[in-house]
């Protein structure tokens, strides 16, 4: 049986949505034709309800006219909800297998430098998670190596929110006590991460798409992301991070994404179930 969501999303019709295109588009110069219709519309329609519009086109009319709405909207559409340790076996992973071979590789190359990249990360909590398991497990390999941690977002207004690292409890749930205990200090109902780790994190605002946003990386998370995009556009991100990584680099894609097209010849799959991935050394197109 259909949810309201579902019936809410499906009353949307495609002239409608066409128009909040123009308007994010000349407004907020954000271009959202490169996301699924579907995705678009049932986020869309979360805005409809909350405002009590009649019809679509009347919620275009309040788009149109009122700012706060406006942003409201962008942020309903770029927003992702997370947690600390997200699908923990995935950081287990990182903790045990992926960053112990970067750091070898490193050794190996006789570099003494290396960037992380975590793309699409809301609030902060990947790579705030990064920063501790790279804190507590690997605490003489960031005195031999200068580890950048980037975390990019398309919204300001999130990554203003990740930088203060303020936290409800149900962000934490995944979080061990003793891990808590030692990074975060209460702050009435909420938490606040300590210093330590949120200076470890670089936030940028960086989009996807543009070719200006992308980091050198030894290893990028891009975890939830792709899900949101047409098939096309997912293949042309990945070709990104294709130029982005360094050979030998990892990508770890979310648990419900994989890669594309042309893309997966230019990887060696190292985790299949944590969708953990390895740039080839000597492939081609």
């Amino acid at each position: 049986m259909a949810t309201e969501s579902d019936e809410t999303s499906l009353d949307f019709p495609d002239h409608a949505l066409e128009r909040v295109r123009d308007i994010l588009k000349v407004r907020r110069n954000f271009d959202i034709s490169s996301y699924k219709d579907k995705y678009l519309k049932r986020r869309i329609a979360i805005r409809v309800r909350a405002t009590r519009s009649v019809t679509a086109d009347a919620y275009c009319d309040l788009v149109a006219r009122n700012e706060r709405e406006l942003e409201l909207l962008l942020k309903g559409l770029t927003i992702h909800v997370s947690q600390f340790f997200r699908n923990s076996s995935t950081f287990e992973a990182l903790r045990g297998t992926v960053l112990p071979a970067i750091f070898d590789r490193l050794r190996r190359e006789g570099r003494d430098s290396a960037t992380f990249w975590s793309v699409g990360c809301a609030s902060g909590e990947e790579p705030y998670s990064l920063a501790i398991i790279l804190r507590d497990s690997f605490r003489e390999s960031l005195k031999e190596f200068k580890v950048s941690l980037v975390a990019t977002d398309i919204d300001g207004g999130i990554l203003d929110a990740a930088r203060a690292g303020i936290y409800s409890p149900e962000r934490l749930a995944e979080v061990p006590s003793e891990v808590r205990d030692r990074h975060f200090s209460p702050r009435g109902e909420r938490f606040v991460l300590n210093p330590t780790i949120r200076e470890m994190v670089d936030f940028r605002r960086g989009d996807l798409f543009d070719p200006e946003s992308s980091v050198e990386s030894e290893l990028i998370l891009c975890r939830n992301v792709l899900i949101y995009f047409e098939r096309s556009e997912q293949a042309r991100i990945l070709r990104g991070f294709v130029s982005s990584l360094r050979t030998g680099g990892v990508l770890v894609l979310g648990k419900a994404e994989t890669l594309v097209a042309e893309v997966r010849q230019r990887f060696t799959t190292l985790c299949p179930m944590e969708r953990i991935y390895q740039k080839n050394r000597f492939s081609v197109y």
